[in-house]
């Protein structure tokens, strides 16, 4: 007897594209990803990492590790850009809006990336791991995007082949 073929939901789906997207990050503490969608689309995709060009923490080592600089503190200090940030860069240079959209990301956003995911006037957040700074929740619910919080997709691709 076959075993039922079954489909991911559309934020699973797309939460599992994130983490795929994240697994490009050069950033040595946390690989982030993210991926912005409108009515089932993907505008753009960003993961964290130094600006393209520029030597990154892989090659370099880790200015906060060598620091000691906790999660989620002294963001200047960093080599690295979010995902979030990425995502909105790299819609603006293919001169794609996101607003309107739905950012799929594997981490919630710092107050930095949400300020700015704000302007960039998203709809809808959806996450499976948080990020060491909630300041994003008031800032979130007073711009009207809806945050929702999801399990962790798992990693397998399942296909029939």
């Amino acid at each position: 007897m076959k075993k039922p073929v079954t489909r991911p939901s559309i934020d699973e789906y797309f939460l599992k594209i994130a983490s795929v997207v994240a697994e490009r990050s050069t950033c040595r503490r946390h690989h982030v990803g993210a991926v912005a969608v409108r009515d089932k689309h993907i505008l753009a995709t960003g993961y964290n990492g130094a600006a393209a060009g520029s030597k990154d923490c892989l090659e370099l080592g880790c200015l906060r590790d060598e620091l000691g600089i906790p999660s989620g503190e002294r963001h200047e200090i960093c080599r690295g850009i979010h995902a979030e940030q990425n995502v909105i860069i790299q819609a603006s240079l293919h001169g794609v809006s996101l607003e309107g959209s739905t950012i799929y990301c594997t981490h919630t956003p710092c107050v930095l990336c949400a300020k700015m995911l704000v302007n960039a006037r998203i709809k809808r957040f959806v996450t499976f791991g948080s990020y060491n700074d909630s300041t994003f929740v008031d800032l979130f619910k007073e711009a009207g995007i809806e945050v929702e919080s999801k399990e962790k997709p798992p990693s397998q691709i399942s296909f029939l082949g």
